[in-house]
């Protein structure tokens, strides 16, 4: 079973209590169409787990089978340099069919983002060195595709279809 590589620190995105039963970390793609699946599956157990759950989001962008999914991942993280990640995390899952520049842009501003600095932060390096530094702990931690979870450090490799993970992890309570 493949171990999460680095564990839950300080600089991951997390929703919920740091000292929650329960920590899921997963591994996505702004474009793939299972995480498109995965993402309201997540949001309904994080409600129904409440303070029990800790929710971490690592980028993981699979760019040969999707050609947007590196540009948002860097346009969530450049929302994050202005404590927004969380908002353009759940407007790039709700508009996954539209993901081109134009629209990251129009994403920022409608979230009420500097965007003149948005745009700087798109193409920072500090941007590109965390997606990558997210990348490259997935790719340590033996993820190979997307969506990928993680709970408690150790692979979930189970359906995460809203059952079988809310079953799984009340289970753990």
């Amino acid at each position: 079973m493949s171990k999460l590589r680095p564990p839950v620190g300080a600089n991951d995105h997390a929703q919920g209590p740091p000292e929650a039963r329960i920590t899921l970390v997963e591994y996505g793609d702004y474009e793939c169409p299972y995480c498109g699946e995965a993402y309201p599956i997540v949001k309904r157990v994080q409600k129904e787990l409440g303070k029990n759950l800790r929710f971490v989001f690592r980028n993981f962008p699979l760019s040969e089978s999707h050609p947007h999914a590196v540009r948002a991942a860097h346009a969530a993280e450049a929302a994050a340099l202005q404590g927004r990640f969380w908002e353009m995390h759940d407007t790039l899952y709700d508009n996954q069919q539209r993901l081109d520049e134009v629209q990251l842009r129009r994403y920022a501003e409608q979230r009420g983002l500097d965007v003149k600095r948005f745009a700087l932060d798109l193409d920072s390096e500090a941007v590109a060195a965390r997606v990558k530094s997210d990348f490259l702990s997935g790719v340590r931690s033996g993820v190979n595709g997307t969506p990928s979870f993680f709970v408690g450090g150790a692979r979930y490799d189970a359906s995460w279809d809203h059952d079988a993970l809310l079953s799984y992890l009340q289970g753990l309570l």
